[in-house]
């Protein structure tokens, strides 16, 4: 026969009950070296937490019109009308979250490091990040380095070794200190952050970086029309000098036929070849112009807008892990650690 079921007692389970109680009050000391060890433990958290600053950036792109309606545009503005807003749309290296990774890359980064602090020019923000953290110092000390690095402004290279360091700079930063984000995908808002151990680096690299990417993604964009505008200005120029000494010419051939003896012919042929040359170097004069300013104004149609809205200012948001918060989460952490051991080890057996 199978052994029936104990009947439930009230009286038993609350005897069960005072037992477990009795037996982990039994154990305040647990719980208090345990509450104690999480309070020591966020304290030396906060101790070792370095204090940080953010700088917080957010800009507008207006991309340029691109493909055939730019060319409609600029050839429509001769005319005095405007047609860009009917035409093209919005495409290229700032356009939609493409940003995200040009903002991100390296090569932005370490063309951000590379400038200098101040007007000195002999002192970069990748120096003052290196300084900062104490890099520098270890390095120096260091075995495998052993010497003081310097990032001296407007060098591209230092050798292997300094480009190694430079690449962790560049990596922790990438990684772990810079983020932009777009925080609403319909808009074209974007918003940029730097957490640095230095306020004014923190400043400083968050808003060049911003403007080494404008620069960048611009002249990338109207590198091909600026070409085309500079060898334009550079022919209208040469045809305008050479134009200057044609209407001389004119002139005085001109004048030759005044004096002249009418037996002879050669200075109306020559008069005649000055007029005729000065009129086709007009012409070409006047295409040249023309299409000139066609390009200036397909480059102005096609030159994208990086506007700035919020910029950040001193004094940057701190942030630091605050001793008294530190402790009160330390200890709560501890304690309740405490008790779930201790109602682990006096659970009841199954």
């Amino acid at each position: 026969m199978l052994p029936e079921d104990e009947p439930y007692s009230f009286q038993t389970q609350w005897q069960q009950a005072l037992q477990r109680i009795k037996a982990a009050l039994g154990q305040v000391r647990t719980w208090v070296l345990v509450t104690v060890a999480g309070i020591v433990v966020g304290l030396v958290l906060a101790w070792l937490s370095p204090v940080t600053y953010t700088a917080r950036l957010s800009f507008v792109v207006e991309d340029a019109k691109t493909g055939g309606g730019s060319i409609m545009s600029a050839l429509a503005g001769q005319f005095g009308f405007d047609i860009g807003s009917l035409s093209g749309g919005a495409s290229g290296v700032l356009a939609g979250d493409n940003v995200l990774e040009l903002v991100r890359s390296q090569h932005l980064i370490k063309k951000t490091l590379l400038t200098p602090v101040d007007s000195n020019k002999q002192y970069s923000l990748a120096d003052l990040y290196a300084d900062t953290y104490g890099w520098k110092e270890k390095w120096k000390n260091s075995s495998k380095v052993g010497k003081q690095v310097d990032f001296t402004p407007g060098l591209s290279t230092f050798g292997r070794l300094g480009d190694s360091l430079l690449q962790r700079i560049i990596k922790q930063i990438g990684e772990k200190e810079l983020s932009i984000a777009k925080p609403d995908r319909k808009l074209g808002f974007f918003e940029m952050q730097t957490t640095m151990r230095n306020e004014q680096l923190s400043q400083l690299f968050c808003k060049r970086l911003l403007q080494e990417s404008a620069d960048f993604y611009i002249e990338t964009k109207t590198r091909r029309l600026s070409t085309n505008v500079k060898r334009l200005q550079a022919k209208a120029d040469s045809l305008q000098y050479a134009l200057n000494r044609k209407t001389y010419s004119a002139a005085d051939a001109s004048r030759m036929l005044l004096d002249v003896n009418p037996v002879y012919t050669a200075p109306e042929v020559t008069a005649e070849i000055s007029s005729r040359d000065k009129v086709v170097q007009g012409t070409i004069y006047a295409e040249i112009v023309k299409n000139l300013e066609i390009s200036r104004t397909a480059l102005i149609q096609e030159t994208p807008t990086v506007q700035v809205v919020d910029t950040p200012e001193l004094p940057l948001k701190k942030n630091e892990l605050h001793w008294w918060m530190a402790a009160a989460a330390g200890g709560a952490i501890g304690f309740a650690a405490s008790v779930l051991l201790l109602a682990w080890f006096y659970r009841k057996p199954v």
